[in-house]
């Protein structure tokens, strides 16, 4: 296995997503289309909930996961193979290293650049003290499939763009990224602020199967959370097409 170490950018991105399903961003756009649909006028956000809606949406997000689980089945054995390498690390060391990248599978397909943002991801990150804080397994302690897949367009951490470069799709690659390229002082993670971050990457094709797959994955647990609060989701949706 090859390593290598990337400069540093002196350019700190503004804090945006990291994974879709890191809900601070999905929260945050959520009440935006909200206040954005009152404004229009619209109602969805009624406050009573519905429980036949609720155990509905909640059945229809498990039969989907379960889909995209048994549709992912053979990356997810790939990509397991590689759990192990998820340990403790030390946190002075890869805040003062830069970005450190080692890949644990060659893909096959196109070399990816800083500026490529249309694939899709499998991931696992981690923090100093081994703890998962992030993933797309089912279950971060026991994983038995897949549970979601990351959408590298929704945007990303500087240390993640710069982790990618190089990198081949259809390849797995261990990345570590200082606390000053994750989120710094924007975002407590791992117990602080500027806390640096690894991450296993596994770099997918954007393929209509795969990614209508995710869309349909992340539709049905927004419906299903949306719900939870008593918010129509397809009102909310349709306000904004």
């Amino acid at each position: 296995m090859e390593e290598k170490e990337l400069r540093t950018s002196p350019k700190q991105r503004v804090f945006i997503i990291l994974i879709a399903i890191f809900m601070v961003g999905s929260i945050v756009a959520s009440y935006a289309a909200i206040v954005i649909s009152g404004a229009q006028g619209g109602s969805s956000a009624t406050g009573e909930i519905d429980e036949t809606k609720v155990s509905e949406y909640a059945e229809a997000y498990e039969q989907v996961k379960t889909e995209f689980a048994e549709a992912t089945k053979s990356d997810f054995n790939e990509f397991i193979k590689f759990k192990s390498e998820v340990a403790a690390y030390n946190e002075t060391s890869a805040n003062e290293n830069g970005v450190q990248t080692k890949d644990l599978k060659i893909g096959t397909g196109k070399e990816l650049t800083s500026d490529d943002s249309e694939y899709l991801a499998y991931y696992v990150g981690w923090c100093a003290d081994e703890s998962i804080f992030d993933s797309s397994y089912d279950d971060n302690t026991n994983p038995t499939a897949f549970a979601k897949i990351l959408d590298a367009s929704l945007g990303m951490i500087e240390g993640w763009t710069l982790g990618v470069e190089g990198m081949k799709l259809e390849g797995i690659r261990e990345i570590t990224v200082p606390g000053e390229l994750a989120y710094g002082d924007q975002m407590e993670i791992c117990g602080g602020t500027n806390k640096p971050l690894k991450f296993i990457v596994y770099a997918k094709e954007k393929t209509d199967t795969l990614n209508n797959l995710s869309l349909k994955l992340d539709d049905a647990y927004m419906r299903y959370q949306y719900a939870l609060y008593g918010i129509d989701y397809d009102s909310i949706k349709a306000n904004q097409e």
